[in-house]
């Protein structure tokens, strides 16, 4: 599984953070991080992120 975020659509709302805590955060500067290749066991919570993105600016590709 590889999370794809588009940053220019992103404006770092955080929804993602808490569906999914162990792939997504945000920086000291508030800004989104993530992890492009986090372990397939995670793959509900990063597709629960991606439904709860306000602008869906996150995909899942196998």
């Amino acid at each position: 599984m590889k999370v794809v975020v588009d940053m220019n659509k992103c404006q770092d709302h955080g929804q993602c953070v808490f569906a999914a805590p162990d792939v997504f955060s945000l920086d000291g500067g508030g800004h989104l991080e993530y992890v492009a290749d986090p372990d397939d066991a995670l793959r509900d919570e990063v597709e629960e992120a991606a439904d709860v993105c306000p602008l869906q600016a996150i995909r899942i590709e196998d």
